[in-house]
């Protein structure tokens, strides 16, 4: 088989087929190669966009890499539906299947050790965001008549932002205990850059949680019950994901552990 292996995830073998009408990444179907037991999940692409030179230059466009990155995200979606994929980062890319069994080699120890670990769970995310408008509703109306109203002005405003940071700050605390301690493990990253969120507000927490599948409804009832007594804050859940977070060792926020050192090997 021509083209080089762009690889998405390892797996162990699994029953239920994926879509026929899948695409991957250079829309390419998702293939399979088998090695001691564990399974690559990748697809053949063309040296003129995945070889290194080309793939460096790729990854400097926006456009291709969003397209690449929901192509490759596809994939790995549709793994998590009928198994637990371990995800590896996007753009590992193999020169051929010599190469690629010569990582799944490399890797093997790591691989078992891992998916054990995560089999049948997923990863849920959650985010809580401090709206502004409660803050901004608390400012006294009208223009200042004086310098001393001015002040008396801005310093009310500050205490009502104050006060909404640290009830944001209890808040989020609060909510992570009590879902850290109903899920497996769970993840705290950095918090979300605004620009980047999909609604108002700021990003207060941004954590990844490992739950069981068979619990994964208690624990979206559980967020949800959070957002019913949440003035001034929005809590958003995403998932079920593979568990990208906790593909790492235990107490890592890694995020392909040894073997998702990305680009190509060559």
């Amino acid at each position: 088989m021509s083209g080089l292996r762009y690889v998405y995830a390892v797996c162990r073998p699994f029953r239920s087929a994926l879509q026929t009408q899948l695409t991957g990444v250079a829309a390419q179907p998702p293939r399979q190669l088998t090695h001691h037991g564990l399974i690559a999940v990748y697809s053949a692409v063309p040296e003129a966009d995945f070889a290194e030179e080309p793939l460096r230059a790729h990854l400097e466009d926006l456009d291709w890499l969003s397209e690449t990155a929901r192509a490759h995200q596809g994939v790995i979606d549709a793994l998590t539906a009928v198994t637990t994929p371990l995800p590896l980062r996007l753009a590992t890319v193999f020169r051929d299947d010599s190469a690629l069994r010569t990582m799944m080699e490399a890797c093997e120890e790591y691989f078992r050790r891992t998916l054990d670990r995560l089999a049948g769970r997923v990863e849920w995310g959650v985010k809580v965001y401090v709206d502004p408008r409660p803050a901004a509703a608390e400012a006294p109306a009208g223009k200042p008549a004086s310098g001393r109203d001015y002040l008396r002005q801005r310093r009310m405003q500050t205490r009502g932002q104050e006060r909404t940071w640290q009830a944001a700050a209890e808040f989020a605390e609060n909510l992570h205990a009590t879902l850290s301690s109903f899920a497996e493990d769970s993840r705290l990253h950095h918090p979300q850059n605004s620009a980047l969120a999909d609604g108002p507000g700021q990003n207060v927490l941004n954590a990844a949680y490992l739950v069981p599948r068979g619990d994964s409804e208690e624990f979206v009832e559980l967020v949800d019950r959070a957002k019913d007594d949440t003035p001034g804050m929005r809590v958003e859940l995403t998932g079920p994901w593979a568990a990208y977070s906790f593909t790492g060792e235990e107490g890592e926020e890694g995020e392909e552990g040894e073997a998702g050192t990305g680009g190509e090997e060559r």
